[in-house]
């Protein structure tokens, strides 16, 4: 259990919303050091239902566990990828949110090309990632389906992502 805990985005559906959780003994603590936090929306009713009413429904639908289903299922499925191809260093995550890192291996471009043509190659075959592309960075795929996600999705979502990696690296050791 963390000590603190942020929220935000999904937490409004949308809407302006974020929430710092905490124990009641942090909470004290703050506040006994005069501690403030002031924004446009605090206290406003309509984000706090919808909040509300996300928290229902996560409750309700047993949402948790359902990432923690559906992430052992990405899980297992990265990690089927990384055995195949070792241009994939590193998986790391918890749920439904996963790194997938991509190294530089004899042959290849390095990690933020070969990045950028796995994440074109997705888009090509339909499966959208790694939204920003960052000097250093491009090489590692930050992954964070939906909770309302789909078995079927998460497979279709690993065949494009295996299909992408087996082209680009072709094309790569081909152009060597």
């Amino acid at each position: 259990m963390p000590d603190i805990l942020t929220l935000s985005t999904t937490l409004g559906a949308g809407l302006p919303l974020a929430a710092v959780l905490t124990s009641a003994d942090i909470e004290q603590q703050a506040h006994d050091r005069g501690l403030l936090f002031f924004t446009t929306h605090v206290n406003d009713p309509l984000p706090a239902a919808v909040g509300n009413t996300v928290l229902d429904v996560l409750i309700r639908d047993r949402l948790d566990l359902r990432a923690r289903e559906l992430g052992e299922r990405l899980r297992a499925g990265l990690d089927q990828l990384a055995g195949r191809h070792p241009v994939i260093g590193d998986v790391r995550g918890r749920g439904l949110l996963v790194g997938l890192e991509l190294v530089d291996e004899p042959g290849s471009p390095d990690a933020d090309r070969l990045g950028a043509a796995v994440t074109r190659r997705c888009a090509e075959l339909g499966l959208h990632m790694n939204i920003v592309q960052l000097p250093g960075m491009g090489g590692t795929f930050r992954i964070a389906p939906p909770l309302t996600t789909a078995d079927a999705e998460i497979d279709r979502g690993l065949e494009i992502l295996d299909a992408a990696l087996t082209d680009v690296t072709a094309w790569h050791t081909a152009d060597a």
